[in-house]
């Protein structure tokens, strides 16, 4: 089995990529050429991964009945300073509103996404470190960046 897409150039710096039927358009800004059509190819890296770690949550959540009232991630790449540009470190905010009984729930879900389902975050692991910390009703419930950077260190 495999995951197959399909790109087409379509003039200047645009790219069109066929994912499972839909259209993904790719364009870089003006200043290089492209026509802003669409954003760059590299925050998909982390859109990827913020995709497949909430799919992850939802479904872990739903499938133990509990429910939050929001759930919101922000995904941070921090990117070289020498090309090739690539990110040397991402961190994923998880942000979830709802009753203080699924607090528990809710950080075990993003334990169990980020260390056994989602392999977005298995592969980027590989390359480079990949951190996250959980807030819930405003509070951080948990972070391990300072932890993941005393490691590295």
């Amino acid at each position: 089995m495999a995951h197959e897409i399909d790109v087409q150039w379509m003039g200047k710096m645009q790219f069109n990529a066929l994912v499972n039927g839909h259209t993904i358009v790719m364009d870089g800004p003006e200043k290089v050429g492209g026509e802003d059509n669409g954003p760059i190819p590299k925050p998909f890296v982390l859109t990827a991964l913020a995709g497949c770690t909430g799919m992850d949550i939802a479904a872990i959540l739903r499938r133990g009945d509990k429910k939050v009232d929001d759930f919101d991630m922000k995904v941070i790449g921090e990117i070289s300073k020498r090309v090739p540009i690539e990110y040397i470190a991402i961190h994923v905010i998880y942000e979830f509103k709802g009753t203080a009984e699924n607090k528990e729930a809710a950080l075990n879900a993003v334990t169990d996404s980020q260390e056994k389902y989602c392999g977005v975050s298995s592969m980027l692991k590989k390359a480079l470190p990949v951190t996250w910390e959980v807030k819930y009703n405003g509070e951080l419930i948990f972070n391990n960046k300072k932890e993941e950077a005393a490691a590295l260190n």
